[in-house]
């Protein structure tokens, strides 16, 4: 049984909706799933740009599903790298501008919260300087937000993880002892 076949029996035994038909193939064709996560970009903010459920989204993140190109568009332009680093190369790693970009962005997230929490003024400059340095080095770092303290907050029309889990009203029905 392939991991497609136990996530279609996983969803209907639960009566969540099938994620989108998309052929699959026995060897790797993609690398969405690793890139977004040197991206740091969660799969819901992934599933509210592609306009899509997390479902779906974690299905085309499977390495063996066969995505048209379409998507793969949609997915890089999501994770703003070229779509070159999605597919699988036989180095199966990422190229050096990619890897530098992700590194840059963890390290201006990082410089950023410095900034927004510290409480000596020496470090706010500090933490100034830094910001402003890694702007001179990549302008499109400018737009980055710090880490979250807990997790990201939702917007008031999001809806948390519960409503995806969905229960069987069977559950909710008193059964006479």
């Amino acid at each position: 049984m392939s991991k497609t076949d136990s996530i279609t029996d996983l969803s209907a035994a639960l009566s969540l909706p099938q994620p989108a038909k998309f052929a699959t193939r026995d060897i790797p064709l993609h690398r969405i799933r690793k890139v977004r996560y040197q991206e740091d970009i969660s799969l819901r903010a992934v599933a509210r740009h592609l306009g899509t459920t997390i479902a779906d989204v974690k299905f085309q993140e499977l390495a063996t599903t066969d995505l048209p190109l379409s998507v793969l568009y949609k997915w890089q332009e999501v994770l703003g790298v070229p779509i070159s680093e999605l597919l699988v190369e036989p180095g199966d790693c990422l190229s050096a501008p990619t890897l530098r970009r992700a590194q840059l962005v963890r390290l201006m997230k990082t410089a950023v919260t410095i900034l927004e929490r510290a409480k000596q003024v020496s470090i706010q400059r500090m933490a100034k300087v830094l910001v402003s340095q890694l702007i001179d080095i990549m302008p499109e770092l400018r737009d980055i937000s710090p880490w979250h303290l807990v997790g990201k907050r939702r917007a008031r029309n999001e809806y948390g993880r519960a409503v995806e889990r969905c229960m069987p009203d069977s559950m909710f029905i008193e059964r006479p002892e």
